[in-house]
């Protein structure tokens, strides 16, 4: 059996309104409550399960997705009709521009805990 990532765990203040966030954002459902967490499947199998903490607790993560283009048209645009500042960037120094790496596009956004998400359409180039 192949090595696969199947879920993690993503600290938020509100594990309810985080997990609709994103989910909303990306096109995807947020499953039914499963103990403390609440599930979003993302289309590869892998599951986010948004768990609530203390707020001085959450240390800042970094999720990337990967999206088809017209995804990612349709992402964009329930960020930019939310009024969700993106960036280019990763250190958000060029907002409301999206890049254009890899032969792809990107931006960078924060969801409501204070996680830097990424959409791209193009896989980043092996390391």
């Amino acid at each position: 059996m192949a090595v696969e990532l199947n879920h993690t765990i993503v600290h938020a203040r509100d594990s309810r309104e985080s997990a609709e966030f994103l989910a909303g954002i990306l096109g995807l459902e947020v499953g039914a409550p499963w103990g403390p967490f609440i599930p979003v499947a993302t289309g590869n199998g892998v599951t986010l399960d948004f768990a609530s903490i203390p707020a001085e607790s959450i240390v800042m993560q970094h999720y990337a997705f990967l999206l088809p283009d017209e995804e990612f048209d349709a992402a964009l645009a329930r960020i930019e009709a939310g009024g969700i500042v993106y960036y280019a960037d990763p250190q958000m120094k060029q907002p409301g521009e999206i890049n254009r790496h890899h032969g792809g596009r990107g931006l960078y956004f924060l969801d409501p805990a204070g996680h830097g998400m990424e959409i791209i359409t193009r896989p980043y180039s092996s390391h």
